[in-house]
């Protein structure tokens, strides 16, 4: 059985290269944190819609800024950059959402899910006695 240590020190987070010729280079990929991954699904529910549904404005956008660093593994974007990015070529973003989404395991069915979940209120899943 793993240790305590043995978790917390193993190199975890995994990272891809994506070529991105709209943007004449590549962007460095990589895996979220398990916090970062929360942070990023809190950002669909937090804010919903005057619909009460997910918050899906940027949302491609929000992954890649989450997602996109440097050699040294430090953020290419911080939160406040996500309309400036958002305001990129689809393609491109698109392209670098991709492989991030492919990365962190996340799905078009997580998405829906989050819209679903945070449509139906927190009493959605309580016991009805």
């Amino acid at each position: 059985m793993l240790t305590r240590e043995q978790i917390l020190s193993a190199p975890d987070l995994r990272t891809e290269t994506v070529n991105v010729p709209e943007w004449d280079g590549a962007v460095v990929v990589r895996t979220m944190t398990a916090a970062e991954r929360d942070e990023y699904e809190q950002s669909m529910v937090a804010s919903r819609g005057p619909d009460e549904s997910a918050n899906l404005r940027n949302v491609r956008a929000r992954l890649v800024a989450m997602t996109a660093v440097d050699e040294a593994g430090k953020r290419l974007f911080m939160d406040a950059d996500i309309a400036a990015l958002g305001a990129k070529s689809a393609s491109a973003v698109n392209r670098v959402f991709q492989v991030a989404s492919r990365l962190n395991a996340l799905t078009e069915s997580d998405v829906e899910g989050l819209a679903k979940n945070s449509a139906a209120g927190p009493s959605a899943d309580s016991p009805s006695n």
